[in-house]
């Protein structure tokens, strides 16, 4: 088994700020606010408002003409302390969540970046996934029911699901809601949905929720 902590940090870069220099280890990113340029030794792209990239090469951050807040997911040894955007004084963090996971090394894993978005009250029906990962509410507000707790979470508000642990999620009924995921899972599930539903009617009941997969990437694990 491979002992790992999966992090999200709210980055906020100002516009026109120096390059910002991120080593190779498992990542998403996804763009919140602004947009910047996102290069890496093979490549490069840019990223608008609401689109993501996952990888784990080392890459370099080019801030836009517009302030740009980031939400970033990084994949680390437990050992590894949280840091903020490193040579980026100009730049803020926040650690948003960390959690401590446990991956079965028998299997090989990737790492996907997806949106879950809801109508107003709806709800994601009591189900399991097929591997662990940190959400965080864009707008809205939706509830978690999970291990006999309740945890509310409205926009900017994180939190981690186990992945194998049931999960009812019932949203507001004031407005729609929306949240963003980053969550690793066997590479067998690439390209296909990891939710399984506990109940028979469940899995057959008219769903409320739609998804937008942003990007995947097999990965090494730290």
């Amino acid at each position: 088994m491979s002992e790992l902590i999966l992090r999200l940090h709210e980055d906020h870069l100002p516009a026109g700020c120096p390059p910002v220099y991120l080593p190779a280890g498992p990542r998403a990113l996804y763009v919140r606010e602004g947009g910047l340029m996102v290069e890496s030794p093979q490549d490069a792209q840019s990223l608008d408002p609401a689109q993501a990239r996952v990888g784990q090469e080392p890459l370099t951050l080019l801030s836009g003409e517009q302030d740009t807040v980031l939400w970033r997911w990084d994949l680390t040894d437990a050992h590894q302390p949280a840091g903020a955007l490193p040579s980026a004084p100009a730049t803020r963090s926040e650690l948003k969540l960390e959690a401590s996971i446990t991956l079965d090394a028998r299997f090989e894993w990737l790492m996907r970046c997806d949106r879950v978005d809801f109508p107003k009250g709806g709800v994601a029906l009591t189900h399991v996934h097929q591997g662990p990962g940190i959400r965080i509410c864009d707008y809205g507000r939706i509830s978690i029911e999970t291990l006999g707790q309740r945890h509310d979470h409205p926009a900017g508000h994180a939190w981690f699901e186990l992945g194998h642990a049931p999960v009812l999620a019932p949203t507001t009924e004031d407005e729609e809601t929306r949240f963003i995921r980053c969550f690793l899972l066997p590479r067998q599930l690439k390209g296909r949905s990891s939710i399984r539903y506990v109940r028979p009617e469940d899995a057959a009941a008219q769903k409320t929720q739609r998804y937008k997969v942003f990007a995947e990437r097999y990965i090494d694990l730290p």
